[in-house]
């Protein structure tokens, strides 16, 4: 059997967060493992038959996911970290046995630090990075995920298709722990994946797809020929089960070149991001073509996706659908009320009206109202003044080189040393500090007018109140306001910003139970009044230490928004850079000293293609650089950045210029530090010693190791201390005990 609709993946968190809330129960104690099963399980049967009813013929099927797709994986192959095996096995059939050994890999215990956290490719979801090594063993652990399987076939049937990483994605994502390549085990790796194989056709179905998003990335050929020979070994020999290959994220022409003729049964490119003449594509292999944006928000040009369709049908088998997983959109549009824009948009659900219809339509069925309901939103799109301002395009259009430019690095770090007069090794935050119950009660019940604006005020100034006692007791020496104001680090700019749109429902899956809601750009962006000088001012006059002002950065705010597929990225990048520049200039009249600029995203959107890298970089760190660039010199620009691979990209941020810059670190072993000796970064560096998307207290040898290892790296004159990233998911308790060690390794390290 074919298929003529599908979907590349599946979102998991629930449209309403239901399995947000499950884990988090969970993990508190407050519901049994049944009931977390329980969540889990109905939300992947009603989105099965949600997909069945809205005419998806085949539905991948990724299993139970409690966390993220690689350490399903990891689990799957026997390969948790060795450090938890301690853990006993859960006891019960609703959740698998390893299940608590899982969730201690990807948040760490009283005992076990947590294995690194990083971005999935160039996205903002995040996955846990596996831990090999040279003399690492695979041994199928599947009795969770085939029970998982074997239910949605009695339940749906052959049209549930199981989905698993592939072994060239999962091993290319992996790190070791002895220096050995991760690669040395594909082929080893790929057998295993035969033996999978091998039981998951027995349970009945007919189609498996393999995710393999990492056959779009630069690789030598050597690689590719290895990732050939190993799909013939599978696609050749197991005549019970049809292969799917499915890429995404960028051109899929190099996949379909590697896996032509390999005897997989069909092939899933992204044809958003990627081409669509496909020279390599023979017709031999069904072409899941993903014509519908898995990653963005805006409705599709059904007219243009369809001709694309056709050109490809007449030289082969199509199936259409998403370009990747809609993981990466919100749910649907049916609790939103975005006024005029709504009607220009698609969520997941309305994407999946989609795919169905373009479906319908090659195979000649008639769905012309749907197309003529997207075309007209569409031209309302073009045609609207929303998208359009005059002043705005005049301001970027009058924007010079010089406007990117500072003082030297020599002189802003003389002026900064004489105004400043930190101690070494100054101590400091990120920015947030614990959002409490009170905190989101206290935002929530402003928004339904069950507080007046006095009132609201009132209960954020004494919350700032006590995030700067807080600070004070604990000796840090460069304070924040804490952020209680912040429902998140983008989208409260985005509600101050002309040209965002802001939505009620539409969350989207970051990591684990972490969920953003983010903003869409529909028009230019500028800013109408000041955004943070209120409650900077609260904050500095409770303390005679520094107060930071903490704002978002350009990139970021594109990064983790859904973003205008109607201009280049970097002219919406200086929009927003010029609203931030307006921004310090009002945070530096009002006395700050020291403003932070995060931009923890620069590296998540860096191109996977490294042909395409340089022309975005240079766009990147211009809008950072124009941004920043009106600062005086004794100004000192800090920068923020996060759970990613930055090695690679240390030029990259010492381009941006920023006097300061602190980078997760703890994580993921102080990796960094290591490009930072080898490329004699010059500038103020903190990198972080407190790893804090695990709920756990550092002990005070590990935190003094870390920043050992910072001082044996860094140029203890430039050296900052300071945690991984911001602490609102943390509690108060924690958080004081952790930041209590932290200033105590950089007063011991002082001496």
């Amino acid at each position: 059997m074919t298929f003529h609709a599908t979907i590349a993946g599946v979102p998991r968190i629930g449209p309403n967060r239901e399995l947000k809330k499950a884990l988090e129960g969970y993990w508190n104690k407050k519901i049994s493992g049944d009931e977390l099963a329980e969540v889990a399980t109905q939300l992947t049967d009603t989105y099965t038959a949600d997909l069945l009813a809205a005419g998806i013929e085949a539905v991948p099927f990724a299993g139970k996911s409690f966390y993220d797709a690689i350490l399903d994986t990891t689990a799957l192959l026997g390969v948790l970290p060795h450090r938890v095996s301690t853990i006993a096995d859960y006891e019960g059939d609703a959740l698998p046995s390893f299940i608590d050994r899982y969730f201690a890999t990807a948040r760490g215990s009283v005992d076990f630090p947590a294995s690194a956290l990083t971005k999935w490719f160039d996205t903002n979801y995040h996955y846990i990075v596996p831990e090999l090594s040279a003399d690492t063993v695979f041994s199928l652990d599947d009795d969770a995920f085939l029970a998982d399987l074997r239910h949605q076939i009695d339940k749906f049937g052959v049209a549930v298709r199981p989905v698993i990483i592939g072994p060239l994605t999962y091993l290319n994502l992996a790190r070791t722990t002895d220096g050995s390549d991760p690669l040395d085990h594909l082929e080893e790796l790929f057998a295993i994946y035969r033996e999978l194989l091998k039981r998951i056709g027995g349970s009945g179905v007919e189609w498996v797809q393999i995710d393999e998003p990492a056959l779009v990335t630069d690789l030598p050929a050597a690689v590719l020929s290895r990732v050939r020979a190993g799909y013939e070994t599978l696609g050749g020999s197991l005549p019970a089960v049809k292969i799917l290959v499915q890429t995404y994220f960028e051109d899929g022409d190099q996949a379909v070149e590697t896996l032509s003729g390999t005897g997989v049964t069909a092939i899933g490119v992204d044809l958003v991001a990627g081409s669509a003449e496909l020279p390599h594509w023979t017709g031999e292999e069904l072409l899941v073509a993903g014509v519908v944006d898995g990653r963005n928000v805006w409705r599709t040009n059904l007219d243009e996706a369809l001709d694309t369709l056709k050109q490809l049908a007449a030289r082969g088998p199509v199936a259409v659908s998403t370009s990747a997983s809609l993981l990466h959109v919100p749910y649907s549009l049916d609790k939103e009320d975005l006024g005029q824009i709504q009607d220009w948009l698609a969520f997941g659900k309305e994407k999946v009206a989609e795919v169905a219809a373009l479906a319908a339509a090659l195979q000649g069925e008639d769905v012309s109202e749907f197309f003529a309901a997207a075309r007209t939103a569409l031209q309302d799109r073009a045609q609207s003044e929303l998208t359009h301002d005059a002043q705005v395009r005049e301001r970027i259009a009058a924007v010079t080189d010089a406007d990117r430019q500072r003082a030297s690095r020599e002189e802003r770090r003389q002026t900064q040393l004489a105004t400043l007069d930190l101690p070494p090794l100054p101590t400091t935050t990120i920015g947030s500090f614990p959002q409490t119950q009170e905190i989101r009660r206290a935002r929530a019940q402003w928004r339904v007018a069950e507080l007046t604006d006095a009132e609201y005020q009132q209960a954020m100034v004494d919350e700032i109140s006590t995030v700067i006692e807080a600070q004070s007791k604990l000796g840090l020496d460069v304070l924040v306001h804490g952020e209680p104001e912040r429902n998140d680090m983008v989208q409260y700019f985005s509600e101050q910003l002309q040209g965002y749109i802001a939505t009620s429902h539409g969350w989207v899956q970051s990591y684990g139970s972490r969920c953003v809601r983010p903003p869409i750009i529909s028009g230019d962006v500028r800013r109408t009044e000041p955004m943070t000088v209120q409650w900077y001012n609260v904050a500095q006059s409770l303390t005679d230490k520094p107060v930071k002002g903490m704002l978002t950065g350009p990139v970021t705010m594109l990064a983790w928004s859904f973003v205008r597929d109607d201009q280049p990225l970097g002219d919406t990048a200086d929009q927003v850079a010029l609203a931030l520049r307006d921004e310090i200039a009002d945070l530096i009249a009002a006395g700050a000293v020291i403003i932070q600029v995060d931009e923890p995203a620069i590296r998540e959107l860096l191109p996977l293609r490294k042909e395409k890298q340089a022309a975005y970089l240079k766009w990147a760190v211009g809008s950072f650089r124009l941004a920043t660039g009106d600062a005086p010199s004794n100004i000192q620009i800090h920068t923020h950045m996060c759970y990613s691979e930055f090695n690679e990209l240390i030029d990259t941020v010492s381009d941006l210029d920023a006097d300061v810059t602190s980078i997760e670190a703890a994580r993921n072993g102080m990796q960094v530090l290591k490009a930072l000796k080898e490329s004699g970064f010059d500038m103020g560096i903190g990198p972080g010693v407190w790893d804090i998307h695990s709920p756990r207290v550092p002990r005070q040898e590990e935190v003094d190791q870390l920043l050992e290892a910072a001082l044996d790296s860094i140029d203890p004159q430039l050296l900052w201390v300071n945690p991984d990233c911001g602490l609102k998911t943390r509690g108060w308790e924690e958080t004081t005990a952790s930041l209590e060690v932290l200033v105590k390794a950089a007063h011991k390290a002082r001496v």
